[in-house]
């Protein structure tokens, strides 16, 4: 199995729903098979009456299926409310997380279950098929409230994008391994001859978004072949059936083109695996849809905020430029291309900025989240953040015409609108506006 192949499996399983729930199923069946059979082996029968019992399973037994398609129906409608109001990317979230999963395997398990008791059932009660049955349906319940508290939580404004920057921060951690503190080893510099073109081009024979590569692999096959393999759009770009893919430098001629496009997934849409500015997009989706005019809920901008504040500082102490790939002996191997730190303010910043402008709150925690990254990032992280800083002066200049609402947006808070940081600064920066005045 390919790469490619393993890949699309694994997104796959990770991505549905129904996967895990019928393999419970499965298990069902076996444990009432095991369960069956250790009762005959040992001889054992319950008193109760079998009629009664087969009236109880079956009631528990369709209850649980009416019960199954009721879940079903009201998560679909609240991921869907939930989209509307955040953003659909958030759905793809929702199918990943693992307690929904379970939630649906051990109702679909007591299911099947009840339904395999109940066969069993004929002139004598088999007792602790029976009550496992039962116990089994008292379990659901629990689980159900479980995933009720679960969901409601997790579909909060709060809860999507508490997950989403979880995965971000993870995705960050991976592609950027390297601080910015830590001294580089050192290593053979060897430059791909591009002056002279590349040997040739490997073209996308379907088109979607660059989803993940497999970097171990595409090094193995430059290090075999002797040559340096460049990947020429970014994950999360889209490519064209007949656009340019990857080049190969430097020989490489006996390279099988189906082995290097089968390095490269492509898909329908973004995923977070490999693409770190991808969860930037989320939050900022779901901070720009709070900020329509149809919505009109600041505050979940200022949510988004507390979270883009944090995937900033982890992505400003990391060295953004490992888009080389080595082999054991030093060679370069493979060229990518990764976000750079421009890349990752200009995404997190600005359309905030222009939907925002005119919200006091959103302008005093942006101005609290600039301010403090200056201050706590490497100086040659700063630059961009200042150039932002004075931009957000700026529009609050052009969106607050009275004198008293832009001394207001020009205080940092981290609440937005009340914060113990705001009254602090507020008075120093209102003296900065009088003297300017």
């Amino acid at each position: 199995m390919t790469w490619l192949q393993r890949y699309r499996v694994r997104h796959y399983v990770d991505n549905s729903i129904w996967i895990w729930p019928v393999l419970g199923m499965l298990a069902a069946l076996l444990s009432s098979s095991v369960l069956h059979w250790i009762e005959k082996e040992m001889g054992l029968e319950s008193s109760l009456n079998p009629q009664t019992a087969q009236a109880v399973l079956g009631s528990l037994a369709s209850s649980m299926f009416t019960f199954i398609v009721f879940v079903s129906s009201a998560l679909l409608v609240a991921v869907q409310l939930a989209s509307s109001q955040l953003t659909p990317r958030i759905i793809a979230i929702v199918f990943r997380d693992p307690v929904t999963k379970t939630a649906f395997v051990v109702f679909v398990f007591t299911f099947t279950f009840a339904l395999a008791a109940l066969v069993r059932i004929t002139t004598a009660v088999p007792p602790i098929t029976a009550r496992f049955a039962g116990y089994s349906c008292l379990a659901s319940l629990g689980f159900f409230l479980f995933l009720i508290d679960h969901v409601g939580k997790a579909l909060r404004p709060s809860g999507a994008l508490w997950a989403v920057a979880s995965y971000g921060r993870d995705v960050i951690e991976a592609v950027y391994p390297k601080r910015l503190d830590e001294v580089p080893a050192a290593q053979v510099k060897v430059v791909p001859a591009q002056d002279d073109g590349p040997s040739y081009t490997i073209l996308s024979r379907t088109d979607g978004v660059i989803l993940a590569f497999d970097v171990a692999g595409l090094v193995l096959l430059a290090e075999r072949a002797d040559c340096v393999i460049e990947l020429l759009p970014q994950v999360g770009d889209f490519v064209a059936i007949g656009e340019p893919l990857l080049r190969v430098f430097q020989g490489g001629q006996g390279l099988s083109a189906r082995l290097l496009q089968e390095s490269v997934a492509v898909g329908q849409e973004r995923t977070l695996e490999q693409d770190p500015t991808f969860a930037f997009r989320i939050i900022v989706d779901i901070a720009c849809k709070g900020l329509s005019p149809a919505i009109n809920d600041p505050t979940t901008a200022v949510l988004a905020l507390d979270q883009i504040h944090h995937l900033l500082r982890d992505v400003g102490v990391r060295r953004l430029d490992d888009e080389r790939v080595r082999d054991k002996s030093g060679r370069l191997r493979l060229l990518y291309r990764t976000p750079d730190w421009e890349d990752f303010v200009k995404l997190a910043v600005t359309e905030i900025r222009h939907f925002g402008g005119a919200s006091i709150q959103v302008a005093r925690r942006l101005r609290a989240m600039l301010e403090n990254l200056i201050q706590t990032l490497p100086e040659e992280r700063t630059t961009l953040l200042r150039q932002e800083l004075e931009l957000l002066h700026r529009s609050s200049q052009h969106f607050f015409k009275e004198p008293e609402d832009r001394a207001l947006a020009e205080v940092s808070d981290y609440k937005g609108v009340g914060g113990r940081h705001g009254k602090e600064t507020k008075s120093r920066l209102v003296g900065k506006r009088d003297a300017a005045l």
